[in-house]
């Protein structure tokens, strides 16, 4: 039953376990405080006394994807609050709950929330594969990196370009080692083949979302960029109509300096590194593939004699996003189609 008959801003603090919900209203006058244990029938029944089309925000924290369902399916509109954009709160003399979830609709009604975007589930699916099979490969690195560990420390050293190909393996097997370094390196090589089946696996899935992606095609026309590299570009960047220019695209990925100014005084620092790990990562393993003739690996060599190699590499990864963005957007790379005979 909805008491109030105005417009009602609804602030969440979402926890993994319980979640506090307070309804204020157009002129911030608390309607109510309520605690819930997380359940979408529970979260549906509450936020149907905020009466038709509430304006709801909730963090971007642990777990929101089964709230924002659950709000959007009940009529509310939902906003996402961008969790470095009010870490504020940490700093109050008076931290709970109730004080988190109000002042997140404070924020809200007073138009003045930092806001993440809302993933549509068809991307949110897709950003699933694209970080598990992340992780696969995380981890199979660490195996692979105490397989070396263990040769380590028997001194030995195989000369091959990859430990763990056909040729590699064959003088692992016929290196003398101790009975429990031995047992150690073959239990390794199981877990890394285990790993390498759901690692091809998880790619052939994201391979066949992606098959009629013609932004995903296009970007793969980069130097660099193939259908690893590509399928995170798509998952983490989602809608890049989102992204006013590329400039908006290389800030969200963290890839541009921070800046700071007083007066007359302005500092620019090292880059904020605030945006998805996974396409600041992708940008700059892509630039390290460049052959030496492309203009984004001239301008690199350029920067580099001015400015030194780590800024030089960013100053790459950021040319090459330039690129993505109208990948994506355009569905073709006006600076790669060959250019007509004059």
């Amino acid at each position: 039953m909805n008491e109030y008959d105005g417009r009602q801003f609804v602030g969440i603090d979402l926890h993994r376990r319980r979640s506090v919900i307070v309804r204020q209203s157009e002129s911030g006058e608390q309607l109510s405080a309520v605690r819930i244990i997380n359940d979408p029938v529970a979260l549906g029944l509450e936020i149907e006394r905020a009466g038709p089309n509430p304006e709801v925000v909730l963090e971007a924290t642990y777990g929101w994807y089964w709230a924002v369902d659950t709000l959007q399916a009940a009529g509310a509109r939902v906003h996402l609050a961008h969790p470095l954009g009010v870490k504020g709160f940490r700093y109050r003399r008076v931290k709970n709950d109730v004080r988190d979830a109000a002042d997140l609709a404070d924020l809200l009604r007073m138009n003045r929330l930092p806001e993440a975007w809302i993933a549509p589930p068809a991307t949110r699916e897709l950003r699933e594969l694209v970080r598990y099979r992340a992780k696969i490969v995380a981890v199979r690195s660490g195996l692979k990196a105490q397989v070396h560990a263990v040769l380590a420390k028997a001194g030995v050293l195989i000369p091959v370009s990859d430990l763990f190909g056909v040729g590699g393996r064959q003088r692992l097997a016929k290196v003398p080692l101790g009975a429990a370094y031995v047992q150690r390196v073959i239990s390794l090589l199981e877990l890394i083949d285990a790993l390498d089946a759901h690692e091809t696996r998880f790619s052939i899935m994201v391979a066949d979302k992606l098959g009629g992606h013609a932004g995903y095609q296009a970007i793969q026309q980069l130097p660099g960029v193939g259908p690893i590299l590509g399928a995170v570009f798509v998952a983490e960047i989602g809608d890049v109509h989102r992204f006013a220019d590329p400039a908006h695209l290389c800030s969200w990925a963290g890839l541009t300096p921070r800046h700071h100014e007083s007066d007359t005084v302005v500092r620019r620092g090292h880059i904020t590194k605030q945006g998805s790990k996974l396409v600041r990562w992708a940008a700059v393993e892509a630039i390290q593939r460049h052959p030496a003739t492309s203009k984004i690996a001239l301008d690199r060599t350029r920067i580099e004699s001015r400015r030194g190699k780590n800024i030089a590499k960013i100053a790459a990864a950021r040319k090459l996003l330039t690129l993505v963005y109208y990948g994506l957007r355009d569905g073709h790379i006006r600076a790669l189609a060959p250019r007509r005979a004059a």
